[in-house]
């Protein structure tokens, strides 16, 4: 850590602790909420520093979190890595990438006055008035997702049969992406947010070091080649859709830069199916665990949009976002330096007793969570995720009496974006 700091007493984090955080197989079997327990009572502003990364702050309660997603002008996104990876592949970047730490130019990695510029150019499309014109095109998917699962019969993978592709569809159909690249969008999804597990990168073992950075510099590349000519196509032809609105969208009468449209396009695809199906299986996984949540949403829908809320909260499919502190200066009582690295523990913040119940519930209202952000960088697409969930659940609810876990579900091995990869359940249908 920069020498300037001034540190409490003692501001490392116990290397067992630290040792969990830095296991991505801890946040798919649910131990990471262990530490993260450790963490706020013991050392809610806490130090990482290990041979093999960077150093790095480790900020776990609620209210530290809310506080740095506010102050944007002192804890900078883009100035390194917004997500945690280890020192060479952070160097690997850094050497492929002509010295910027981030591999895709994107709203996460920018700050103001850069963030509010490009925010603006979509901002308007994703507000409610907007999102309203296209709850009918949802809903649309939605029944005809729910028709196709329950044509598999009473035993399904919720992920596999519905959350896999249901989100993919709203937000192919909303970008007007044709549905013979949807495999495409979908692999090279599962991979971006996927590096650290075998299973949806594809490849024989977890990535190291500079594999990292290559194979994420592929998929930039191949979601690159791809948006590239739709892009061409739609200033050629514009068509009601969001590739239109990005691929013709100038500032100060100029066309936006070919790298920040394509980050634009990369963020929207990834961004809008992972944390939708995390959230939407997780709804069903404590469903099933705890019947009398089925019952209780069953029995007043109006509890959907709470329900909703409530899955973003416990899954938080995004754990964290690193920042950069600007300036030396304080979270909460504990001294940083300017330059220091920042890693906002959002799936923390989301349990932290002081504010939340221990339990998934759909009692509270409203749910202050912020499992999508909080701040200038709060997600551009909350209002569509929650529409998509509503009006899923809104179509599902009604045709299932029960739903039963027939096996283990398990969660996919990252610690940037997880949530549920495999959800195994019996339903009994109306």
């Amino acid at each position: 850590m920069t020498e300037t700091a001034a540190l409490l007493e003692n501001p490392n984090i116990p290397d067992d602790i630290v040792a969990v955080l830095l296991d991505p197989n801890a946040y798919a079997d649910d131990s990471i909420y262990d530490a993260y327990a450790w963490l706020r009572d013991n050392k809610p502003v806490g130090l990482v520093d290990h041979p093999d990364f960077h150093p790095f702050w480790v900020v776990t309660r609620y209210k530290d979190v809310q506080a740095i997603g506010l102050n944007s002008a002192t804890f900078k996104s883009g100035e390194r890595s917004y997500n945690l990876c280890d020192r060479k592949s952070v160097e690997h970047v850094l050497k492929i990438n002509d010295g910027d730490p981030n591999l895709i130019k994107s709203l996460v990695a920018m700050d103001a006055p850069e963030h509010s510029v490009y925010r603006k150019l979509t901002q308007n499309w994703f507000m409610g008035t907007n999102l309203k014109k296209r709850e009918d095109e949802i809903r649309e998917i939605a029944k005809r997702a729910v028709d196709d699962m329950i044509a598999k019969g009473p035993d399904v993978d919720f992920v596999a049969d519905i959350t896999t592709d249901y989100p993919l569809r709203v937000i192919m159909n909303i970008l007007g992406v044709p549905e013979s690249s949807w495999p495409l969008m979908l692999r090279l999804t599962q991979q971006n947010f996927g590096t650290k597990d075998p299973e949806l990168s594809g490849e024989a073992e977890p990535l190291k070091e500079e594999q990292y950075a290559e194979f994420m510099h592929a998929m930039v590349k191949a979601f690159t080649a791809f948006f590239k000519d739709i892009s061409e196509e739609r200033r050629r032809d514009p068509q009601e859709d969001l590739t239109s609105i990005i691929a013709n969208a100038t500032i100060n009468g100029a066309q936006i830069p070919f790298d920040a449209e394509m980050g634009y396009y990369i963020t929207i695809v990834t961004g809008g199916h992972d944390t939708t199906s995390s959230s939407t299986a997780t709804a069903i996984w404590e469903m099933a665990r705890n019947p009398a949540i089925l019952a209780k949403v069953k029995a007043d829908p109006s509890l959907i949009p709470n329900l909703v809320d409530e899955a973003v909260r416990w899954t938080t499919p995004v754990k964290h976002f690193m920042r950069t502190a600007a300036t030396d200066t304080l979270i909460g009582e504990q001294p940083v330096a300017q330059g220091d690295w920042i890693m906002l523990c959002y799936g923390s913040a989301n349990r932290d007793a002081a504010v939340f119940p221990a339990e998934f519930t759909v009692d509270s209202a409203p749910n202050r969570h912020v499992g999508f952000g909080y701040g200038p960088h709060l997600c551009l697409g909350q209002h569509l995720a929650k529409m998509e969930m509503r009006i899923l659940f809104e179509e599902l609810l009604p045709r299932i009496k029960s739903v039963k876990l027939r096996g283990e579900p398990t969660r996919s091995i990252d610690w940037f974006v997880n949530g549920p990869k495999s959800v195994p359940v019996t339903f009994e249908y109306e």
